[in-house]
């Protein structure tokens, strides 16, 4: 059990799982969030295809998420990424705007997102878009297949790089 209901009735932070050498706790992520230029190669597949391949991607690390990956619009092929209607609001990063995801004859809706006018500290990802790597066939970092955060919200990628526990599974809202 990662959390624990006080009598009160609030949430208390969860136990940190300790790192080991080589490892992030993402409970030493800040708040609010940062972006971080990353070399890695990041590998996403969707109906077979590969939809991006590119070793310039940013993380964005917030206190209890696994990073979120960023990649460069232009490491998408045309019409993978079709812009459509709604847009959610972060208190850091500013208004995000969807894609559905489309290739190999698959559609996944709103499966990537965007900030086209972030906030300031956050300009870098004016030109890239993340995805849920749930919804992916695949999402792989300098090799490693990523597992995705639980939940339907947050979209990080989890690696043997990073420990938690994670927000967003059922129970941690109060994190």
């Amino acid at each position: 059990m990662t959390s624990v209901q006080g009598f009160s009735g609030f949430f208390r932070r969860p136990q940190p799982i300790k790192p080991e050498a080589g490892q992030e706790s993402v409970w030493d992520y800040p708040r609010p969030p940062r972006v971080e230029p990353r070399s890695e190669r990041v590998i996403v597949r969707l109906g077979g295809q590969v939809i991006a391949d590119t070793t310039d991607a940013v993380r964005v690390l917030e206190t209890s998420h696994p990073p979120v990956y960023y990649l460069p619009l232009e490491s998408f092929p045309a019409g993978v990424l079709v812009p459509v209607g709604g847009t959610s609001f972060c208190e850091f990063k500013g208004e995000a705007h969807y894609f559905d995801v489309v290739a190999g004859g698959v559609v996944v809706p709103r499966a990537g997102w965007t900030y086209p006018e972030p906030t300031r500290g956050f300009e870098s990802l004016s030109t890239r878009v993340a995805l849920y790597p749930g919804r992916m066939d695949s999402c792989e970092v300098n090799g490693e297949h990523v597992t995705s955060q639980e939940g339907d919200f947050y979209g990080g990628w989890i690696t043997t790089q990073v420990v938690g526990p994670f927000k967003g599974g059922p129970g941690t809202a109060g994190w």
